[in-house]
């Protein structure tokens, strides 16, 4: 019997509206922002999301949260960003978002190794799984793939991993809000700062360009935030990782019915493999019946003191 709680099942459908917008990213960044220019690409995606959410939460880190906003926002935004504007500039769009698909066990690992989160084997069934609907996905791929690209989107797999252990044990009690507000801004400033020195003036956009700004800074980055660190404030973190993979499916999706790249019968049936692992990880099993409890306790009546007094008085 499987126990599925309304409670949990908003809480995944929340971190996987995260992972979605998370998706797009890559064949937004390719498609309407300069390549040339990483660095004020990543700063305008986190600076302003962050500056509009201090407005609203309208509060300040005090005591560790300013080493911890510091060594998140850092991990989590600022290196990360940077990254992903690497890999999306170097790579097609369904490919950079592909090789996100080994999150669920680099998520588990970085679980085990810092949070003592012990993974289900329930979990890692469906995260193997889920991997194996992405390679589906992918593997009829043709295009050439750029090293520094892939050696960009590993190294953000790493930060992306890392980064979500660290935020669920530094958990203080603060909202996800407060906490993806300060990491923005934190990873913001960063960017900024080195932008100016490294690449000079910002970058000239078109219309569609600040349209895809806007886009990339509110919706996939402020509201996408939000939704992942809500998730794993709330889940288990291998639970999470499966999650992440409708990162990938959102990818190819929007690379095929957006970006007119060619979709197989295989890669359909592998975006189904993944979609069910998701579905999956949602799932525990019920508690077992609690059999050696019963039989310790019909142990301890048959020692009673009453009992035993019975016995002897048969005798």
């Amino acid at each position: 019997m499987l126990i599925l709680t309304s409670r949990r099942w908003f809480w995944a459908a929340l971190t996987a509206l995260g992972s979605i917008a998370f998706g797009s990213v890559f064949w937004v960044t390719h498609t309407y922002l300069p390549a040339d220019q990483p660095l004020w690409g990543s700063a305008l995606r986190a600076l302003p999301a962050g500056l509009v959410l201090l407005l609203v939460i309208r509060r300040v880190p005090h005591g560790k949260q300013w080493g911890r906003a510091i060594v998140l926002g850092t991990v989590n935004m600022g290196a990360f960003f940077l990254l992903v504007y690497i890999a999306a500039q170097l790579l097609p769009s369904s490919i950079a978002a592909s090789l996100g698909a080994a999150s669920p066990l680099a998520i588990a690992f970085f679980a085990w190794i810092i949070l003592g989160e012990r993974t289900r084997p329930w979990l890692l069934l469906m995260a193997v799984m889920g991997i194996g609907g992405v390679l589906l996905i992918v593997g009829t791929s043709t295009k050439e793939v750029n090293l520094m690209g892939v050696a960009a989107a590993v190294g953000l797999l790493v930060l992306m991993s890392l980064g979500a252990a660290l935020t669920k044990l530094w958990n203080d009690g603060a909202s996800a809000l407060t906490w993806t507000t300060w990491q923005l801004v934190v990873g913001g400033i960063e960017l900024f700062v080195v932008a100016i020195f490294a690449e000079g003036a910002p970058p000239e956009l078109d219309g569609a360009g600040y349209l895809a700004v806007s886009y990339l800074t509110f919706v996939a980055t402020g509201f996408a935030y939000f939704c992942w660190f809500s998730g794993f404030e709330h889940l288990p973190a291998a639970t999470v990782g499966v999650l992440s993979l409708l990162n990938v499916v959102a990818g190819v999706l929007i690379g095929v019915l957006i970006g007119s790249e060619p979709f197989t019968g295989i890669q359909i049936l592998g975006t189904f493999v993944v979609v069910l692992s998701v579905i999956g990880a949602q799932r525990r099993p019920a508690a077992p019946a609690k059999v050696e409890s019963t039989n310790a306790t019909i142990r301890s009546s048959l020692s009673s003191p009453a009992l035993t007094a019975g016995n002897d008085n048969q005798r």
